[in-house]
């Protein structure tokens, strides 16, 4: 049976093999699980109940320990099909109960030796709810998290490289989790009765830009009836238009996107001017905004889950969308001709442009449902539809 009761006092310290420290220096003592060792990111959290496997491999969760709020992490195990990338981008996690034995008929492994083949750092038996207070009220902090078995920990170091972590502002990580070269893809979404297939008819050509894509965007795009090209951050826009693309996607990914927009920036302006179909979503549409003229800024806390309501403005219908980002576009910064088709009904952030009179729109959230609700696939179609128009 896991551990459901937080440590305190001198009881935690004593029995602890892991630590959480921020960088003003709070602690949070608990079990180690995972691999051994220090990992030092932004201390994020994540409201989804389900879908942990996906989450931790998601690139856009470089430079982030995430912070589970859901307690019962592992109950469905790990396999090889529910991953998003192949190396995790995340620096650790945490946890409010230990790892729970899997209960699944698709489980090939227990997520705590999944945990530490892939070197990830994560600390259990923490009150994740005062945690997720705290990064609610002052913002997310930077942070250690540290795994010893043996309990040996120099506080005052850990504190201290936490504080001196310059923080997600400013960094470009879509350099460190997108793929170095060409190659194309053709695996569809996955079904109960087949598993993943393959696009061997496609009727459209798509270009993926990678700042940090997600697999199952990749499939979602091969299932529309693409073949789907995926390029690097750092191609140019001879290389992308080169390839006599249909549609060109700008994904996700992680960082500061007026960071990676110093060398993406001028790309997409680029590509805008081809008239291509583009369809960009998370760090694509931050990008693809400043590339029209308008702002991003540091969101206080971001958005991480997979409950989010959102507004289309064009049909007025609302969805429920998973999220995951800690940036945002101004919407006041917004030039002429570029509206704002989507809002989050949580804080009534931005959530989607389109460019009037071009085959132009992106969202900030995730239509790819990977984990969470597909309520959002249609826009798929809808990249569909310009493409076929054009």
């Amino acid at each position: 049976m896991a551990e459901t009761t937080p440590l305190r006092g001198p009881e935690a310290r004593a029995r602890a093999s892991a630590v959480l420290v921020l960088g003003d220096g709070t602690t949070f003592w608990g079990q180690g699980v995972g691999a051994t060792g220090a990992a030092v990111g932004e201390i994020c959290f994540n409201t989804a109940v389900t879908g942990y496997q996906e989450i931790l491999t998601d690139p856009s969760y470089a430079g982030q320990i995430i912070t589970f709020t859901f307690p019962h992490i592992g109950n469905v195990g790990t396999n090889d099909d529910d991953i998003e990338s192949v190396v995790p981008a995340a620096r650790g996690l945490v946890l409010r109960a230990e790892i729970t034995e899997p209960s699944n008929f698709r489980a090939t492994r227990h997520l705590e030796s999944w945990l530490r083949s892939r070197d990830l750092i994560g600390i259990a038996g923490i009150d994740t709810r005062a945690l997720t207070r705290l990064i609610r009220r002052q913002g997310a902090p930077t942070g250690v998290v540290a795994h010893d078995p043996d309990g040996a920990f120099d506080l005052d170091a850990l504190a201290g490289r936490a504080g001196a972590w310059p923080g997600l502002e400013g960094m470009d990580l879509a350099k460190d989790v997108s793929c170095t070269q060409t190659y194309e893809w053709a695996e569809t979404r996955w079904t109960l009765e087949a598993g993943h297939g393959r696009q061997d008819r496609p009727r459209r050509h798509v270009v993926a830009i990678d700042y940090g894509a997600k697999r199952n965007i990749l499939r979602c795009l091969a299932s529309a009836g693409c073949r789907v090209t995926v390029v690097p951050a750092t191609a140019d826009a001879e290389a992308i238009l080169g390839h006599r693309p249909d549609g060109i996607f700008l994904s996700n990914g992680p960082g500061d996107p007026a960071a990676t927009g110093a060398y993406a920036v001028p790309v997409i302006r680029a590509l805008l001017e081809s008239g291509s179909p583009i369809f960009g979503i998370c760090l694509g549409h931050q990008m693809l905004a400043l590339a029209l003229g308008a702002r991003t800024m540091k969101m206080h806390q971001g958005h991480r889950g997979a409950n989010h309501p959102v507004q289309d403005l064009v049909t007025g219908k609302v969805e429920i969308t998973s999220q995951n980002h800690g940036f945002v576009v101004d919407p006041d910064s917004l030039p002429a001709g570029v509206t704002m088709t989507h809002v989050s009904l949580f804080d009534r952030t931005l959530e989607g442009i389109a460019v009037a009179g071009r085959p132009v729109f992106s969202v900030q959230h995730h239509p790819e449902a990977s984990p969470g609700p597909q309520d959002s696939h249609y826009l798929f179609a809808r990249f569909m539809a310009l493409i076929d128009a054009r």
